[in-house]
């Protein structure tokens, strides 16, 4: 029986290693088809990564760009607004001064059309008292400008 045992499990080892052949065979196929596997997913990994950093870039060159243009267009509308601001303060000041002018000429043809005043002028200038006509000059003013108008030209008003 010694002989037997012996022989069957001899033939067991024989057929073992046989099968353990074949097992690391498959395990080797196994192991270099999952490298494989591994190594084309690393590539297709690097090559998502590489396509992603190149995304960003371009974006990165895009939103700059962007910017660069928001940048110029900001300075030309600064530029603007100092350059329309600068003539509201020359217009304003404009109108300020012809408004005094208008009010300075309003108060003249107010005291011109005044009743008395004209009356004045004429008791003192028109009816023979030249002594008290001469006294006050500022009448002579009065007769001149009921003989004739105020005249404005646009020269006037020229800055």
């Amino acid at each position: 029986m010694a002989s037997s045992s012996g022989n069957s499990s001899g033939s067991t080892q024989i057929q073992n290693s046989g099968s353990e052949g074949e097992l690391q065979t498959v395990i080797d196929q196994r192991k270099r088809k999952r490298m494989q596997s591994n190594r084309e997913s690393a590539r297709r990994s690097r090559m998502r990564k590489q396509k992603h950093l190149d995304d960003l870039m371009a974006q990165v060159n895009h939103l700059r760009k962007e910017n660069s243009q928001i940048f110029t267009t900001m300075n030309m509308t600064t530029e603007q607004f100092l350059r329309v601001d600068a003539e509201n303060s020359v217009l304003r000041a404009q109108v300020m001064e012809l408004s005094h002018r208008l009010d300075s000429l309003n108060e003249i043809l107010d005291y011109m059309n005044t009743p008395s005043n004209i009356t004045g002028v004429y008791e003192n200038g028109l009816t023979g008292n030249t002594d008290n006509f001469l006294m006050t000059p500022w009448n002579l003013m009065c007769v001149n400008q009921i003989q004739q108008p105020i005249m404005a030209s646009a020269d006037m008003f020229q800055y």
